[in-house]
């Protein structure tokens, strides 16, 4: 197949989130499958063109684009994801681009969007490459089958090409005012009360791209049934019930070659599922680095997270103190986000020096460290449409502790819950009793080495791959060119 996936980030490029670790993964995978594989994405300010090797397309500049009243140019840079043959076409246009930030607040930022899908179609257009799918990631690219539909839909060149629209994750949808429509080329009839393109009385890119894709998925089955309740959808759930039969749920991979304890570069003493022995000197230089005493019998718990609501972290504030004073147990954390947490977990390494070590920011090399020495790993996401981090830490046998939502709830198995598979510890209601209770319920566990190990043993041989995802979206294709083409 031929497959152009647009995206509005991608490693090792630009990166806010996991958006732009499944852009720089899933289109490798593909083309490891046969596929050719075309990435759009725009070329921000942060971007070097010669850090990455890019290549001005000549026969690409100058591009008109119309935006509403006013004609925008774009030239195109090429390159390709790094140890791939995977082609990436960088839209070029400082206009939109060349800000501090990759996402802003700024007056024109649906403009800037649009742009981008314009962009798709006419470096499709100029090369006269006909792609079997159109692949579009969250609001950023919504509007592209909206396009495909309405605004391209007399090039003969599109005439059997399929849309799938990603939904990474329900809470950003891209409202603009009505206004935005005539910059995006689309005529009022279809805005009204509960129509195609209108949500609470705003324009929103994502809603039109649901109701116009061939297909549609989201980033792990659990996290697609919940987008479909009002307690997840954040609007759209109506909606999503209505395509529920288009819409399908599949879980992100991760890079076995970045994350994996047998090859981590970041890590002191490399190991495998039957190594695990060696996995205490990564516990004990973890504990050194970050100025905790160490002992192989209290475990260790590992955070790693952007400090905001989503992520649950608050639930820890009424119990944190407890659990320090009743059990012998360590916190090693690293992240930054909301002042109240990082407050809060400031304090936390102030008070119990012994216990507690806090790195705030963001460090790439520690996040590896902290995977690998930690024993326990803790998310008790508030939802998180797939989630990564327990699926690094199932990789590396740092069994995890996690509410059960999304793709949470899709990869790890409570071992008391289901003792033949169970692979962790999670938790349902949104309580710090909840957590308390099921933090403790891993502690009594711990001692029980037999246990542990089969738990390890659970989580270090699961596919992960996105090689396995690569195969989930190939199938999706399918289904989509199936309704496009009858």
């Amino acid at each position: 197949m031929r497959i152009a996936f647009a995206t509005s980030e991608c490693v090792p490029f630009v990166k806010t989130g996991g958006l732009a670790d499944v852009s720089g993964a899933l289109p490798k995978a593909l083309a490891k499958l046969g596929h050719q594989v075309k990435v759009f994405l725009p070329l921000y300010q942060s971007i070097s063109v010669v850090e990455h090797g890019l290549i001005r397309a000549t026969e690409l500049q100058g591009i008109p684009v119309s935006i509403g009243d006013k004609t925008v140019t774009f030239d195109v840079w090429y390159g390709h994801l790094p140890n791939s043959e995977v082609e990436v076409y960088l839209v070029d246009c400082p206009l939109y681009y060349h800000r501090p930030t990759i996402y802003t607040n700024d007056p024109d930022e649906d403009e800037r969007f649009i742009l981008l899908q314009h962009a798709v179609f006419q470096i499709l257009q100029r090369y006269a490459w006909a792609p079997d799918i159109l692949h579009a990631n969250d609001w950023q690219t919504a509007l592209i089958p909206v396009y495909l539909k309405k605004n391209y839909s007399w090039d003969r060149l599109f005439d059997r090409t399929a849309s799938l629209l990603t939904i990474h994750n329900i809470g950003y949808q891209g409202r603009f005012p009505k206004e935005t429509l005539y910059k995006a080329g689309l005529s009022d009839d279809l805005f009204y009360p509960m129509g195609p393109y209108e949500l609470e009385g705003a324009f929103s890119f994502l809603k039109a791209g649901i109701v116009f894709a061939d297909v549609l998925n989201t980033v792990s089955p659990t996290y697609a049934r919940e987008i479909q309740t009002p307690e997840f959808g954040a609007g759209l759930d109506g909606v999503l019930r209505m395509r529920s039969a288009d819409l399908y749920g599949i879980l992100n991979g991760i890079d076995t070659e970045v994350w994996n304890p047998a090859r981590d570069r970041f890590i002191v003493e490399p190991y495998d599922v039957h190594t695990l022995e060696k996995k205490q000197k990564n516990k004990e230089a973890l504990l050194e680095e970050m100025g905790l005493p160490y002992a192989s019998e209290v475990p260790v718990i590992g955070i790693i997270a952007r400090f905001t609501y989503q992520k649950g972290l608050d639930l820890l504030k009424p119990i944190l103190e407890s659990l320090l004073r009743e059990r012998a147990v360590q916190f090693v954390v690293l992240g930054s986000g909301e002042q109240d947490l990082e407050d809060f977990f400031a304090w936390a390494a102030r008070t119990f020096t012994q216990q507690v070590a806090v790195y705030l920011g963001y460090n790439e090399p520690l996040s590896h460290r902290i995977e690998a020495g930690s024993d326990m790993f803790l998310m008790p996401s508030r939802y998180e449409p797939c989630g990564l981090n327990q699926m690094y830490s199932l990789n590396y046998g740092t069994v995890p502790i996690v509410r059960k939502t999304g793709g949470l709830a899709d990869t790890v198995f409570d071992i008391h819950e289901y003792p033949d598979i169970g692979n962790g510890f999670s938790f349902v209601d949104i309580s710090p009793y909840a957590l308390y209770v099921t933090i403790n319920r891993a502690l009594d566990t711990w001692p029980n080495t037999d246990l542990w190990r089969t738990m390890q043993y659970r989580g270090m041989t699961t596919d992960f791959s996105w090689e396995r995802s690569a195969r989930a979206y190939e199938d999706v294709y399918h289904k989509a060119l199936a309704k496009r083409r009858g």
